[in-house]
């Protein structure tokens, strides 16, 4: 087997292992807490560090990725996270809601410095010029990891009423650990690590396709967890009647079909970028797309149509164009990235993933509480069209001259 073959194979297995636990504790920690007492805002609140730290990791990380491999930040991303799920598994009355937040920072950084170097690696795997390659790769790990990451949220809905709270955590946390250690042993060291020690001002794209399409990023992803994170599972179960394990299996069918369209996106716009990589233009118009269904769904509940239908089928909906505008975004990202520079403009880009993360969690449990989820979808149809308006400023097509100004901020000064 070809060795960047061999070792996309391994990164894409750890990855898939830490997703679906990262997936199971957002879920036992939004059912979980709801079922203590706390309101919508508050536990909105419980993962207001997972969000913000993960912008400082991927800030961090990408820099630390070059200096000591991916392979390594992406190892210790595992390790932190069997250590943010062990100490979830305390005593009620030690899960205080700075307990909580300080655990969920420890699984934000882990989740971020796994999925940053997980991302960044996959550059160094394929050959320079096989841009259709670099697509396919990068979408199947992205498609993959988001199936699993629903199916982690049913997983942690569905242990929640079997092993009870403490019972999950513990079975993930092992299950973890012993994928760290197979994954350890199986990747060579060095992968990502640049011959040069990068200063960590360096971390600062001097691209500005990469700096608009992370600004864009902020608002494409802050526009799905405006809804996603704690209006979406508190509707399903305060509204509509649903038990834990109804609620875990939609939001993980939901997330499974999204990871399936994200992972097929290549085959689906194959006919509009002719064998070569998606550009500027095809971020455009996705966005504009998207931008569509939150607003048709929270006008279709306003109007007193069948809430379950109008949510499903919106929903449906919604993932598969926003499973789309993703899909072109996590290339992009690496196309404009050459080999040296890819962790850290990689760290940078999901640094900005991380802050509309961030916005819209907070978004989700205060539009909840105040305005409904009608409410929770206007603030995402905004945050949406934002990342649209964004996306002109976009080149329209993939070129290497983009590396070049990479190259030259390398250089000694």
């Amino acid at each position: 087997m070809d060795q960047g073959l061999r070792n996309y194979l391994i990164v894409t297995g750890g990855y898939w292992s830490f997703t679906i636990t990262d997936g199971a504790i957002r879920m036992l920690v939004v059912l979980y807490f709801h079922l203590l007492g706390y309101s919508p805002f508050e536990v909105a609140m419980l993962f207001l560090f997972y969000e913000f730290f993960g912008i400082v990791t991927n800030l961090v990380g990408g820099w630390l990725g070059a200096r000591i491999g991916l392979n390594l930040t992406m190892h210790i991303g595992m390790g932190m996270q069997v250590m943010a799920l062990l100490l979830l598994t305390v005593p009620d009355n030690w899960l205080s809601v700075p307990y909580v937040m300080a655990a969920q920072a420890l699984s934000g950084i882990a989740k971020d410095l796994n999925k940053m170097s997980a991302k960044a690696s996959v550059k160094g795997m394929v050959q320079d010029g096989r841009e259709s390659t670099l697509f396919h790769w990068v979408a199947l790990l992205t498609g993959s990891k988001n199936a699993l990451k629903g199916a982690g949220f049913f997983i942690g809905a569905a242990l929640l009423e079997w092993l009870g709270f403490r019972g999950a955590l513990t079975l993930l946390a092992g299950i973890l650990a012993a994928v760290l250690l197979i994954t350890a042993l199986l990747l060579p060291s060095g992968v990502g690590k640049m011959k040069s020690k990068p200063r960590f001002t360096q971390v600062f794209s001097n691209i500005p396709a990469i700096n608009w399409l992370s600004a864009a990023r902020f608002f494409l992803f802050g526009s799905r967890d405006l809804w996603f994170v704690v209006g979406l599972p508190l509707f399903l179960y305060e509204v509509l009647g649903w038990s834990f394990t109804e609620v875990g299996a939609f939001l993980a069918l939901w997330v499974i079909g999204y990871g399936g369209v994200q992972a097929l996106a290549p085959r689906l716009l194959r006919r509009s970028h002719h064998g070569t990589g998606p550009g500027g233009g095809t971020a455009r118009l996705w966005a504009m797309v998207l931008a569509l269904f939150p607003a048709g769904i929270a006008i279709g509940l306003q109007q007193g149509w069948p809430a379950d239908a109008v949510v499903i089928t919106g929903l449906t909906l919604f993932g598969v164009v926003f499973a789309i505008n993703s899909a072109v975004h996590s290339y992009l990202i690496l196309a404009w990235s050459d080999h040296d520079r890819v962790a850290m403009n990689v760290g940078f880009y999901y640094m900005a993933n991380a802050g509309g993360r961030l916005a819209g969690t907070v978004l989700s449990g205060w539009a909840y509480q105040a305005y409904g989820l009608e409410g929770c979808l206007w603030f995402s149809t905004a945050f949406v069209l934002a990342a649209a308006l964004l996306s002109f400023a976009l080149p329209t097509a993939v070129t290497p001259l983009m590396a070049t100004p990479l190259a030259i901020s390398d250089e000694p000064r």
